[in-house]
């Protein structure tokens, strides 16, 4: 696991994320307090609004690695700003007329195919891909030379940007606050959600400057500031282990991501092949050539090049 990038990065990505998301602003029905969106007005938008139904929505449709950089002030902000901003843009677009186009309303019902085919497998794949503790530790005991590692640390940290901002936090640590809570408050890393948790890691795993400082600390200690590319960095050592297998129940969700894509697969496939066996389904395979043919005759043809630049 490497130290992650800065707020900016973070910034950027969840306004990419908010932008494009599925999930818009609802207009409001008539309460400042209350709309059709669920919950509380986050803000009002001319005739629409957000409401914190919408925005907890629109968190639970980012990926799970985004999730974490939106619990912070920081994201959380840049995020409704951004959602404010597709809203905007939504009621230009109403008035300009362009949500009634043509072009929209055959971009939508092709996006309900895909919502219906997504929800139908998904059903279906969770259920029947389900992967027991035997199946796991069968697993493990096949692949036991896979799970040996040498002498690991387990770390947290906080993440800010300026010298200053870390040395105020350092000293609220040393006056009896809570290392967690801090981090949660002021790091600007995903790692932030959960309390600066960056989990067991080895040697050349993290950047030069937070391995040696991680490194060196005693378990329950809390080191100095420590400058990296990243920003300024406070690490607290929670947890050390000597080289050896590490155990089945600290891996078992590690063997599980491993082997579910497979088993998804196995059940994806036996879906197609129980379908297709209860449908019938002709390919007309002369019109399926003909598109191939006619979109060659499309294509305008070769130039010939003067002789002189012929080989």
């Amino acid at each position: 696991m490497k130290v992650t990038s800065n707020a900016k990065c973070i910034a950027v990505v969840l306004c990419a994320a908010a932008l494009f998301g599925c999930q818009g602003g609802t207009p409001s029905s008539g309460s400042k307090t209350e709309s059709k969106g669920g919950g509380q007005v986050l803000a009002e938008v001319n005739s629409g609004s957000i409401t914190t139904g919408d925005f907890n929505r629109e968190l639970k449709n980012l990926p799970e690695y985004l999730k974490s950089m939106a619990d912070t002030p920081q994201g959380r902000k840049e995020m409704l700003d951004t959602m404010v901003i597709r809203e905007l843009i939504l009621q230009q677009a109403s008035k300009d007329g362009v949500d009634k186009g043509p072009e929209i309303e055959e971009k939508l019902q092709d996006l309900k195919k895909r919502l219906i085919v997504e929800s139908f497998l998904k059903k279906k794949v969770e259920s029947e891909s389900q992967v027991s503790d035997a199946d796991l530790k069968k697993f493990y005991d096949q692949n036991i030379d896979k799970f040996k590692a040498g002498e690991q640390v387990k770390a947290s940290h906080i993440l800010v940007k300026t010298e200053k901002e870390a040395k105020d936090i350092l000293a609220q640590i040393k006056g009896g606050g809570n290392f967690e809570e801090l981090a949660k408050k002021h790091s600007v890393d995903s790692s932030s959600a959960k309390g600066g948790d960056l989990g067991w890691f080895g040697k050349g795993s993290m950047v030069p400057a937070f391995e040696k400082a991680a490194l060196a600390l005693k378990e329950g200690q809390v080191s100095d500031v420590v400058k990296s590319d990243f920003g300024f960095h406070i690490i607290k050592l929670t947890g050390k282990r000597p080289a050896g297998t590490r155990p089945f129940e600290e891996v078992k969700e590690q063997i599980k991501a491993a082997i579910m894509p497979t088993k998804q697969q196995e059940v994806f496939q036996k879906i197609k092949e129980e379908l297709k066996k209860t449908a019938k389904i002709t390919v007309k395979e002369d019109v399926l050539n003909a598109m191939g043919t006619k979109k060659e005759e499309g294509k305008p043809a070769e130039t010939a090049k003067p002789a002189a630049e012929k080989k």
